[in-house]
């Protein structure tokens, strides 16, 4: 009789999987992901070797498509589950329950290319409570977990794969650099550029205290500091007669006066 094929990522849960489904169910590990960016020159497919990103495996050109292959360690364990699916009756995919179980799933699909239903289930422990819950539970592959692994691969593809020889020659052999790394660190560099280029200059903020006299009593008493130019701090009817209000001087001659605000904001900024 066909056997339902379940397949997960290692063999450790193969086995223990196997104890929970009982006979009607044969169970399979895919070892990790079976398809990956090409990982070496050999690698790359002969319909992008001329491209000048043909060693990416991502066209740079063509809204950045990427290009799979199955890594050579790989090829046996994808026959090996070609033949089990052979005599199955249907696939279960039982990846890990994160982006990434959801992709190897979906690459899966994609190698296997199944001709019998196929469905994804989905569990965080292995207990027949949890198990049997995931089975009757059974969904499609989630494309959008799928897109959102793909994305980050392509990034990792782009900066790490590029990057890296960089790091081995200016700090040490082996080390990878991160999608996310690489770009805060350009960050903080180009900051810290800007820090060390930002010229100093000398400013002065002039202040005038003004005394406001009874309404009407004197025509320029409420435009006393506008003598030399615009001015901050007008006073407002509220304010009692004799007492000292306090102007800024902003302009001169309609050109403006760079203030210590402004050169607070710009520091922080900068910082």
């Amino acid at each position: 009789m066909a056997k339902t094929l379940v397949i997960v990522e290692s063999p450790t849960k193969a086995r223990t999987l196997e104890r929970f489904l009982g006979d009607q169910y044969q169970v399979k590990a895919s070892f990790g992901h079976v398809r990956d960016l090409p990982d070496s020159a050999r690698e790359v497919p002969d319909e992008i070797r001329k491209k000048k990103w043909g060693r990416l495996g991502v066209d740079t050109d063509g809204d950045f498509t990427p290009y799979y292959v199955v890594p050579e360690d790989k090829r046996k364990n994808v026959q090996d589950l070609k033949a089990a699916m052979k005599t199955a009756s249907s696939v279960m995919l039982a990846t890990d329950p994160d982006r990434e179980g959801e992709s190897i799933g979906w690459h899966l699909l994609q190698v296997l290319k199944p001709k019998i239903p196929v469905k994804r289930i989905v569990f965080h422990e292995i207990t027949k409570k949890a198990i049997d819950q995931a089975v009757k539970d059974a969904h499609n592959v989630d494309d959008n977990l799928v897109r959102a692994q793909e994305s980050r691969r392509i990034l990792d593809r782009l900066y790490g794969y590029t990057l890296s020889p960089v790091l081995w020659k200016k700090v040490q052999t082996g080390l990878s650099a991160g999608r996310v790394q690489s770009v805060a660190l350009r960050l903080l560099v180009e900051r810290e550029k800007e820090i060390e280029q930002f010229g100093k200059e000398p400013y002065f903020t002039i202040h005038g205290f003004f005394l406001r006299g009874p309404v009407g009593s004197h025509p320029r008493s409420t435009a006393s500091a506008s003598l030399a130019g615009a001015h901050r701090g007008t006073p407002t009817p509220a304010t009692p007669s004799g007492s000292p209000v306090e102007f800024e001087l902003i302009e001169i001659k309609k050109e403006k006066i760079v203030s210590s605000i402004e050169f607070n904001v710009l520091i922080k900024v900068i910082l």
